[in-house]
């Protein structure tokens, strides 16, 4: 059996949600190292930036308490992969503490309207 391994991403500041538009079809997992960045934009939609200039929106299926305020999350996993069925948890930006933990969603290929 394998470790989980904690990872922690802080995410980038976000505003307002700019329009995605669907290119392609949603990605069950996106490889660990091929995340760039993760740009929160409330508590329902995070968006990852990757590895050539690729971008997958992911809507969360419920709203995640404190995720658009605080704009940090952590996740476990033990494949090298980040995968919709997988929980992320909101970080408190205060402390060390924990918030709500949250399933994830498919990952859309997407083009963002700025």
């Amino acid at each position: 059996m394998r470790a989980l391994l904690p990872v922690f991403l802080l995410a980038a500041p976000g505003s307002a949600i700019p329009p995605a538009t669907p290119v392609g079809t949603p990605l069950t997992c996106l490889p660990l190292a091929t995340i760039r960045e993760s740009i929160v934009r409330s508590d329902r939609v995070i968006d990852f930036r990757a590895s050539g200039r690729r971008m997958y929106r992911v809507t969360l299926p419920h709203a995640c308490p404190g995720l658009g305020s605080e704009r940090r999350f952590s996740y476990a996993t033990s494949i090298g992969q980040l995968c919709a069925q997988d929980i992320i948890t909101v970080f408190y930006q205060s402390g060390p503490m924990r918030g709500a933990s949250c399933g994830l969603a498919p990952f859309q290929p997407s083009t963002l309207s700025q």
